[in-house]
């Protein structure tokens, strides 16, 4: 049922990533900050938080990979996340976007899509409202929570993937992965990870991570994902409530090793 090459490959693509420590570069919100940082050095990367219009083109030309969150919409945000992506672009350096809240607001929805149609973007994850409000304006999520489930973005995401040329990421209770050909469906994972702030913009983060070292965007994120899920069934199986979960899931994503990888990713592709 679960493919086993992309276990393989998976564990292979962590162990990159603890070896060569690519710098990643993150222009995300201030709620999720600290935590995302954290995230990514316990997964074996670099991060750098630069949001300065005046240093992120020089920032991003140090890195392997840029990541965008537009959780805490600002002007001088949205003028950083341009300048820092036309510069990766240039560099041909990977973007991941994260459309926080993306059809909760006019500004959240207008950023979201003027940065995918400004930008050569690699891979956009977020949850099924997130993306569906890229598409259909109609579709409203509930603050920055999904309303919708996976599968009744499915259509959209495939879709969004091919008009974009670009890689979508649907996280959930099962995660899925297409560029609008191949479909990938993730199924590690917690219930648990519902109440860390900010889960998703360290799932958004550790695939800058995987794609810094992994150019397939398709395998990057669906190896990121069962990475992350994986960390967060082994938190859960020594902590149970959220407080503790957190701290616990900083640390199993340090202490996964590529062979609890291999034997414990489940990737549907």
């Amino acid at each position: 049922m679960f493919d086993q090459q992309m276990a393989r490959k998976a564990a292979e693509t962590l162990g990159r990533v603890r070896r060569e420590k690519p710098l990643i570069h993150n222009i995300t919100n201030y709620v999720v900050m600290n935590y995302t940082a954290n995230a990514l050095l316990a997964c074996g990367a670099s991060p750098v938080m630069a949001h300065a219009p005046d240093e992120v083109e020089e920032m991003v030309s140090l890195s392997r990979a840029l990541v965008l969150n537009i959780g805490a919409p600002a002007p001088h945000f949205l003028d950083s996340m341009l300048k820092a992506g036309k510069r990766a672009n240039e560099l041909k350096i990977p973007i991941v976007f994260d459309p926080v809240g993306a059809g909760a607001t006019s500004l959240r929805t207008g950023s979201a899509k003027r940065l995918i149609h400004d930008l050569k973007i690699s891979v956009v994850r977020g949850n099924a409202s997130e993306v569906l409000s890229l598409t259909d304006e109609a579709y409203r999520p509930k603050g920055v929570d999904s309303a919708h489930s996976m599968e009744e973005a499915v259509g959209a995401a495939v879709k969004l993937a091919g008009e974009l040329r670009l890689t979508v990421v649907i996280t959930g209770e099962v995660d899925l992965v297409t560029d609008g050909e191949r479909i990938c469906r993730i199924f590690n994972g917690h219930a648990l990870m519902r109440y860390v702030t900010g889960a998703g913009c360290t799932a958004t983060a550790l695939i800058g991570a995987f794609l810094a070292v992994n150019k397939d965007s398709v395998e990057a994120a669906s190896m990121a994902l069962a990475y992350f899920g994986l960390s967060g069934e082994k938190a859960a199986s020594r902590a149970t409530t959220p407080g503790s979960f957190q701290i616990a899931l900083l640390d199993a994503l340090y202490t996964t090793d590529e062979r609890e990888l291999l034997a414990g990713a489940r990737i549907q592709t």
